[in-house]
Parts: structure tokens; sequence; C-alpha cells
């Protein structure tokens, strides 16, 4: 078969880092093996266009390998084309760079290594909050400046202590975020989710449901978004949403980029309505040079907590995430059941709800 995996440019970090397993060098460890099978591999991180590597191959490949971190977008129109295709799986979680619904009527598996990356990222939602509920960004890069004027910085700084946090979702990444935060003593834990958790772990985290969007958002110092990006979660954090945020609050995002309205977060910063934004999620991956959330700052010149999308792909979740792709297409190539939590899409119908309820 021939298999095109869309990874990520490792450059000499990975000729020097053979564990950067999600790059184009390193090739999540498989090509030996599946050459040593008669298959085929293409690996590229020329996604764009229509003369790319990616959109050339993708009309005659049999599986589609890509990443959440430098995704091949497989739109509708692709699905088309590419007759031969049977597989797609997403090196990581998060499949929204595929049309999933186009992947049904075509009757292509979408499959993700589910769990792979979920401690990875919940670890760097703490961060994020942290930096940003600290205002660590102006502080170091005063410290990179050579000036010293602590009142600058810590007129902006508070403790998480005694906070409000909620998560929008309470997923796999949701829930583990909430476990992480229990030791700060938050005043409270809040989740907004269309499931209800199970009655003994929002116990167990002491996590309170709130099922009106504009209320949770109204009632938290933090919002951190963990949910994934579909029909209903596109835009959701918009103009008119951040109007009912709690003026001065922080946002975290590791989700999906385009879960919120670039234009109106950088705006809502800019204004002081919320005191900073911070995660590695962008609506379009690469970000463009001139993406207004590279550059945005709350009144004060802080609240920036950007960076690319590395969360899930630590050293630590590239070996979960190459070993669950490798353990996928094996059991594709034997005809074995997949584990039934990786399935996203399978033969002609949803085998998930995370994608929205349907």
């Amino acid at each position: 078969m021939k298999v095109l995996a869309i990874l990520y440019k490792g450059g000499s970090a990975a000729e020097q880092e053979p564990r950067l397993l999600g790059t184009i060098e390193n090739q999540l460890g498989i090509r030996d093996w599946l050459e040593s099978q008669g298959h085929t591999l293409i690996v590229t991180d020329d996604k764009e266009g229509p003369n790319s590597v990616f959109q050339k191959n993708i009309v005659d490949a049999d599986i589609l390998i890509t990443t959440p971190f430098h995704p091949g977008y497989l739109t509708g129109d692709l699905v088309s084309k590419a007759k031969n295709l049977k597989l797609c799986v997403t090196a990581g979680v998060g499949s929204d760079h595929i049309d999933l619904n186009a992947c049904v009527d075509r009757k292509i598996q979408v499959l993700e290594v589910t769990g792979s990356n979920v401690v990875s990222v919940a670890e760097h939602v703490v961060m994020s909050i942290l930096l940003l509920v600290r205002n660590f960004v102006p502080a170091h890069e005063m410290i990179e400046r050579g000036d010293w004027m602590v009142s600058e910085v810590a007129r902006n700084a508070f403790d998480l202590e005694g906070k409000v946090v909620g998560t929008l979702g309470a997923g796999r990444i949701g829930y583990r975020v909430l476990q992480r935060l229990l030791p700060f003593n938050c005043k409270e834990l809040l989740y907004y989710d269309y499931a209800a958790l199970p009655a003994d772990a929002a116990k167990a985290v002491g996590a309170r449901r709130v099922e009106d969007l504009k209320d949770f958002v109204s009632q938290c110092d933090v919002i951190t978004i963990n949910c994934p990006l579909h029909e209903g979660t596109r835009g959701l954090v918009n103009a008119e949403l951040l109007k009912h945020v709690k003026k001065g609050a922080w946002i975290v995002n590791t989700a999906r980029g385009a879960i919120c309205d670039k234009d109106a977060i950088a705006e809502a910063l800019k204004a002081g309505q919320i005191n900073g934004y911070a995660g590695d999620v962008w609506n379009v991956q690469p970000a463009p040079k001139d993406h207004p959330w590279r550059t945005m700052k709350n009144p004060i010149g802080g609240g920036n907590g950007m960076v690319p999308h590395y969360s899930g792909t630590t050293l630590d979740a590239q070996a979960r995430y190459a070993a669950g792709t490798k353990s996928i297409l094996e059991n594709f190539f034997n005809n074995k059941p997949q584990e039934p939590a990786n399935v996203i899409v399978g033969i002609g119908k949803y085998e998930t709800k995370a994608y929205g309820q349907r």
C-alpha cells in the first residue's frame, strides 16, 4: 500500500535528537517496518496548494498519516480525489483537520491515538494558567532587557489560590486539568460540557457543572478550553460570548485555535476585557507571521502566553503516539479490530461523540 505521512520539519534538532519521532526526518520510526512488508512510505511537510507533495500524492494514497501539529488539511474536495484512500490516522489527538463527514460518506476510516498526549497537554494548561496569572512573560522579558522594576510586573501578578477556574470541556484532558489544579486550593472548580461527569469523578475533583455557557464564563477567573473542534464549537468563543466573560479573566486554549475568534480575542485583550490569553493552537498552522495572536497585549503590555503547537508533542508524547500509530497500522494490515477509543469514523459512520452530539 501507499502510505502518505504529513509531518513537521525537524531540521538539525531532529538529526541531533532521534526521539523527535513526529518529524519528517525520523518518520515516526516506521519506515523500515513498512518497507520490509512491501509498503511505500512518502513523508513530507509540503502540504499547501495543488502542487504540494501532499495534494499530488493523496490522489492514489491508501493511507494518510498526519499530526495535529503540522496538519495536512484533508478537505472534502481532496477526499473526492483520493480514490484509493481507506484509512486516515492522526498521530496524536484531534482529527478536525479531516473532513469527517466526507470520510463517513466515502467509508474511509479515521483513527487517532487517543490518550497519547493527554497528560502532556494537561501539564501545559497548568503551566499556561500560572504564567498568565503570575504575569511571568513580562517579568522574564524585563530581565532579558537588563531592567529591574518589580512594581511594573507585580502590579498584574496574582495567586491562583482563591480563584475560580473552569474548563470548557471535561473529557480526558479537561478532567486531568481539574485533577492537577486541586493542590492550588482554588476557590472553586467548574466545568461546562454537554455530558455531565460521572458523580464519583465530579466528587473526586470537587467540580461543579454549569449548564449555561454565558453563566459559566461569567463566573470564571480562569477559563481553560479543552474541547474538540467541530461544527458546534467552531467560533464558540466570539465577541458576543466575550462580553459575558468576567472582566480581567484569563483564557487558556490548548484545544484548537478555531474554537476562538482570533480577532475578537485580540480585541478583548487589547481592551482589557480579558487580562491574558495563552495557548499553543492557532486557527491556521503554521500561523502566518502577521497573525494578531503573535503580538497582542493587554493595556499594560502583558497577557500573551502564545507558543507554537507543541503541548502534545513532548518527547514522551511522541513515543506514545508513534507506537499508537504503528499499532493502528498493524491492526489494519492484519484485519484485526482497532482499540474502540481510537476510532473516530468507522466504516460509514461515526464511532464517537467527541466531535459533537450525533
